[in-house]
């Protein structure tokens, strides 16, 4: 798998070929699948993926996020890699997140402890969209699902399934506009829910490229609420204010993306008080 996707990103550095150096029946797989992809994303808006929000477009790009959170009795909490990794677009309408397990250290005065979290994977289903210039728009659908695979103090201990819903709005040109970027979710234990809890939580990111369209400032909400479980029946409201910077050409189809947030609890219950999100992307 990992010399499969270090040969697509290669390859993606070598740039699109042009439309007149080959016919068509001559093309290779990899050329033709990166036509595809060209194909699948220029039916929806170019909107950049903000921190928390996840996209309801579809991406070619590898993903590394890094978050510290603030918690109660002087506790830090920091996820190396939160779960992000390889996305691909499979088909016109389909794209595949394979997951990097996040490593994640708990530090509580002199007590430092690290493990790794449960392996993800995301599938995303894309309905309608449409590009700036002829409506602004998507909807989709995802099926996360979170394997077991983590330590033993950071795993879940049962499969989680995550189906979500998903849309975008936009307003404006590539070069200047904004747009709401919103998902509904429910993860789902396959067992041990009085253990695990049911959350749903409503994630909604409003951005905007003004100045440049280099330049993506956002505002993010995410609420959640948890049946059974340890937190049943109580909300969480955490607010996140960043900027996303991106995309800046490397070479070919390969871009570079940064961007971070300072996450702030606006409810009165809350699992941590305030925390910051960094993250490098790699569009390809």
């Amino acid at each position: 798998m990992a010399a499969g996707l270090f040969a697509l990103v290669v390859f993606a550095s070598a740039g699109p070929v042009a439309a007149d150096d080959a016919p068509p029946a001559d093309d290779g797989v990899l050329d033709a699948y990166f036509r595809m992809v060209e194909r699948s994303q220029a039916g929806q808006p170019h909107w950049i993926s903000p921190l928390i929000t996840t996209t309801p477009r579809l991406n070619e790009r590898f993903r590394y996020d890094t978050t510290w959170q603030a918690r109660a009795r002087d506790v830090t909490l920091t996820n190396y890699g939160s779960g992000k990794g390889v996305e691909l677009i499979l088909a016109a309408p389909v794209a595949l997140t394979l997951g990097v397990p996040g490593y994640v250290v708990r530090d509580s005065g002199s007590v430092s402890r690290g493990g790794w979290a449960d392996e993800t994977f995301l599938l995303k289903y894309r309905f309608v969209g449409a590009d700036e210039a002829s409506g602004n728009y998507v909807v989709s659908a995802f099926l996360g699902v979170s394997v077991p695979t983590g330590s033993d103090a950071l795993t879940a201990g049962k499969v989680v399934w995550t189906p979500t819903l998903a849309w975008g709005k936009g307003w404006g040109t590539r070069d200047a506009g904004f747009d709401i970027q919103s998902t509904l979710a429910v993860s789902v234990p396959a067992g041990d829910k009085g253990r695990i809890g049911v959350p749903v939580v409503w994630n909604t990111a409003f951005q905007g490229h003004v100045l440049s369209d280099k330049l993506w400032p956002e505002f993010e909400m995410s609420l959640t609420h948890w049946t059974d479980g340890p937190n049943d029946g109580k909300w969480q409201a955490i607010a996140t204010a960043g900027i996303v910077l991106g995309r800046f050409p490397i070479s070919g189809r390969i871009h570079f993306d940064l961007g971070a947030g300072y996450q702030f609890a606006v409810s009165e219950f809350r699992t941590y008080d305030s925390g910051w999100i960094a993250t490098v992307r790699m569009p390809f």
